[in-house]
């Protein structure tokens, strides 16, 4: 799977599963009630949409993740960069700058990402 799609509500059920897998279902079930006030069907029907596109497995009322929270992550990242930016890495870090206050050590550590990768690491 190239780009795992997960939509915001479907990332709030991920969020919980990455956090508690392999789970089984019915205890799934009681997270989602609690943490997101769904109700069981709601749950099942997630556990089966998320099933059906590869982003989760559930066997045996065993359900755990067939991708990483980071995967998912860089995948909505892409997708953003590539519709609002044109693609443009440098356009959407410009944007980000303009209207976030960046600390001395996010900068550090945005350097050591760049230097980590010049140098054919990251």
């Amino acid at each position: 799977m190239d780009r795992p799609k997960v939509f915001e509500s479907e990332y709030r059920f991920c969020m919980i599963l990455w956090e508690h897998e392999p789970i089984r279902s019915r205890e799934l079930v009681n997270l989602c009630k609690e943490q997101l006030g769904w109700k069981p069907t709601t749950t099942y029907t997630v556990i089966k949409r998320l099933s059906e596109r590869g982003i989760l497995k559930n066997e045996d009322s065993i359900v755990s993740s067939l991708v990483t929270k980071d995967e998912v992550q860089a995948a909505e990242i892409d997708e953003l960069v590539e519709k609002k930016f044109e693609g443009s890495l440098p356009a959407f870090i410009a944007a980000f700058t303009k209207h976030q206050k960046i600390t001395e050590k996010e900068i550090d550590e945005v350097q050591r990402m760049i230097d980590r990768f010049r140098e054919g690491g990251l």
